[in-house]
């Protein structure tokens, strides 16, 4: 017996077996009637068995013939099946995970992305850290996310493809009556002395702790110690008020009550955020998502450095990788590099 079967084999089969006529069954499978005669003969030698007693008059199934047809009826209904339940929309819903119901970037991604392809079902989550969305990512609980790539651990980056989307500004949080809550822009050599919370401790936000960190070394800043994450605009105000330590957060930061949010400068720190999904990944949404941050980005020049900005230079090999400039603009192809993370090319995927 053979270890498979091809299914066009069983349908050639069972099309002859309800006809009983090979003519008829070849022109209702828009076959020629060799070709169909050929797999029919092709299946009885697979299986070791006579299906069918052919004569100039009469085709009739043979007793195996007639043992064999149920089990290639239910055999075929379970593929349609299968092929219907991916054909209908190819899709599933697909689940993106926003971080934080505040940040801007991945939700303006996201509504444009239901504008591209209002047919597909693009739900989002609101879950805190790449890091922990990454393990979701990998294991097929979630599709899609945005986060910084390159803080990601080496094993989990080669499980996943990204497309860079935007440089995020960093930005500080302080109490309203910090005394650097006067100011318009902080200097990052303002806040030597601080101790500053960027989410140690939490595992789901390994990434931006890691950031956190590249940006504090040598310039006199403390990272503060782990503290349960904040959920709710209550429970920050509160956390904040006792610990009256600032927080390191991104420029579309949202307001919180009793605090101030003011934009680092000299120099511009910036958080490189990725769209992020699980390699080999194919949905019309997925398609649609990379469409949206492509002209997101390139309508609101996130992928431009500013002047003096700072970037770790492991972010910075990650971004010039996948094929993207200082300027925002991505490499010409004509320099035969490859765009690495964000998988091969495929008609209709790219932006």
């Amino acid at each position: 017996m053979p270890a498979s079967l091809d299914p066009r084999l069983l349908r050639a089969f069972v099309a002859v077996a309800e006809d009983l006529h090979f003519t008829r069954a070849a022109a209702r499978l828009y076959v020629a009637q060799q070709a169909l005669s050929r797999d029919v003969r092709r299946l009885e030698r697979e299986l070791g068995a006579e299906l069918f007693v052919r004569t100039t008059r009469q085709v009739t199934l043979t007793p195996d013939g007639e043992r064999l047809l149920p089990h290639a009826r239910r055999v075929l209904a379970a593929q349609d099946d299968l092929l219907a339940a991916f054909a209908a929309g190819q899709a599933r819903p697909l689940l993106v995970d926003l971080n934080s119901p505040g940040l801007a970037t991945g939700r303006r991604v996201l509504y444009r992305a239901r504008e591209l392809a209002p047919d597909c079902e693009l739900m989002a989550r609101y879950e805190s850290g790449l890091t922990g969305a990454a393990a979701d990512l990998l294991a097929g609980r979630l599709d899609v996310s945005f986060g910084r790539f390159a803080g990601l651990d080496p094993a989990l980056r080669s499980g996943l493809a990204q497309q860079p989307v935007r440089y995020e500004p960093m930005a500080v949080v302080l109490p309203e009556d910090h005394p650097l809550a006067s100011l318009p822009e902080v200097p990052v050599s303002a806040l030597a002395g601080e101790t500053v919370y960027a989410g140690a401790g939490n595992p789901r936000t390994r990434e931006w702790t890691d950031l956190a960190l590249r940006l504090f070394e040598g310039r006199g800043i403390r990272l503060a110690p782990p503290l349960p994450m904040a959920v709710g605009d209550e429970e920050f105000a509160r956390v904040m008020a006792k610990t009256r330590n600032p927080v390191l957060a991104v420029v579309d930061f949202p307001p919180m009550p009793g605090a101030v949010r003011r934009p680092l400068v000299a120099p511009v720190p910036l958080s490189p955020v990725s769209l992020v999904w699980r390699r080999g990944l194919v949905h019309p949404g997925l398609t649609a998502l990379r469409r949206a941050a492509a002209r997101t980005a390139r309508e609101e020049g996130w992928l431009r450095r500013p002047a003096d900005a700072w970037l770790p230079e492991e972010d910075e090999a990650t971004m010039e990788a996948a094929g993207i400039t200082p300027d925002g603009r991505p490499r010409p192809a004509a320099t035969g590099r490859p765009r690495a993370g964000s998988g091969p090319a495929r008609p209709g995927a790219a932006p």
